[in-house]
């Protein structure tokens, strides 16, 4: 809820592939009145319908001028298509199952401002269908990284880390694995009164040390236990949890909470690697920014190599962005994100003109670099 990641991309299909050649990308941050609101509006704070209208209009009027900026400074005034996955204030789920999900941002404000229709809500249908609505980063990597030797993961430490696990010749798996930043903001912000909202660079949390009795209250969470596909979210890993546990160890410094909170997600995206025998790790999103939490990281994964989705073409602070971008690109063609084609439109300016659907099933994905030669084929 730092601000809006945006991403403009060129995507082709080729024959049962798609080109995907990566413009550029930025982040604007959320005026500051809008992040408080949609903090306040988290559980395990109660909300109102008034509240969730006015986030749902702020949201798309704030996704409505990221876009403008993004088409008139990285598309040069050009673009086919708008595709939003909108910013997520409830993920429903009881036990192994997920029931519902909540996105804000009511796309028709990006279609008025930007003249272009808007493929949006893109993970309601799959949990309709029986899925989990996320990660939808399974439908990006699967392509993306199939035929590779190996088991990989690609890894995304957001507010909630995920992993979509790509072997050679088997099905792609794609999970969360627990808490990735969330509970680490939610912790700067306990001990700082509400003036901290991170620990930039891990900075405090490289001066603590891991409190063992706090690890353990904490990795006794049931959700660990669940076998996969999984998902969670805020809703279940916020300030309230962290009290939780507190309240069986005592008290633990700041800078060790810190270090605690670092270490669990170390541990548990590390024990769902284990598990799935992955040899190599491909990060990507907030949490790579961290530097502690990425020492942490290798050590608990290692022997399995790990990197960053840049070193493959595709910038880990944008690559949420991009998976977006082609989950639009997938609907807007025909082409199913999961077991469905996912999301809704919303015309622009112009009658809607949708093309001729895909003929032929979509197997890879390749990342293509400025100059049109293949970085990241699959």
């Amino acid at each position: 809820m730092d601000g809006v990641d945006v991403a403009v991309a060129d995507l082709l299909l080729n024959g049962d592939g798609i080109d995907l050649r990566p413009i550029g990308h930025t982040e604007l941050p959320y005026p500051s009145e809008l992040r408080t609101a949609l903090l306040d509006a988290l559980p395990p704070n109660a909300t109102t319908a008034q509240q969730v209208c006015q986030l749902d209009t702020a949201v798309g009027q704030a996704f409505a001028a990221t876009a403008e900026h993004a088409l008139a400074t990285i598309a040069g005034g050009r673009a086919d298509l708008v595709a939003s996955l909108g910013q997520t204030v409830y993920h429903w789920v009881d036990g192994d199952r997920a029931l519902g999900t909540l996105q804000l941002g009511q796309p028709a404000w990006i279609a008025e401002a930007t003249g272009l229709p808007v493929v949006s809500d893109l993970r309601a249908r799959d949990v309709a269908a029986g899925g989990h609505g996320a990660p939808l980063a399974l439908v990006l990597d699967r392509l993306w990284l199939a035929g590779r030797p190996g088991t990989t993961a690609a890894l995304n430490i957001g507010g909630i880390a995920n992993i979509t696990v790509v072997t050679p010749d088997g099905p792609a798996l794609a999970f969360d694995t627990g808490p990735g930043n969330a509970l680490l903001d939610a912790a700067a912000r306990m001990i700082s009164g509400g003036v901290w909202h991170q620990d930039t660079d891990g900075d405090l949390a490289a001066q603590g040390k891991v409190d063992a009795d706090l690890l353990d209250a904490l990795l006794a969470d049931p959700y660990y236990k669940l076998d996969p596909p999984k998902s969670t979210g805020k809703e279940h890993f916020h300030r309230e949890h962290i009290a939780a546990a507190l309240a069986e160890v005592g008290h633990v410094a700041g800078d060790d909470l810190l270090a605690t909170l670092v270490e669990l997600t170390a541990v548990t995206v590390a024990d769902a690697c284990r598990l799935l025998g992955v040899t190599r790790v491909v990060a990507s999103g907030g949490g790579v920014r961290n530097p502690t939490l990425m020492a942490a990281l290798r050590r608990r994964l290692a022997p399995a190599s790990v990197e960053t989705s840049d070193d493959l073409g595709l910038p880990s602070s944008a690559k949420e962005a991009y998976l977006t971008a082609l989950l639009g690109f997938l609907t807007w063609s025909g082409v199913p994100g999961t077991t469905r084609l996912l999301g809704s439109v919303t015309p622009g300016a112009e009658p809607l003109r949708l093309p001729a659907p895909a003929t032929a099933e979509v197997a890879r994905l390749r990342v293509v670099d400025h100059e049109g030669g293949s970085r990241a084929s699959a």
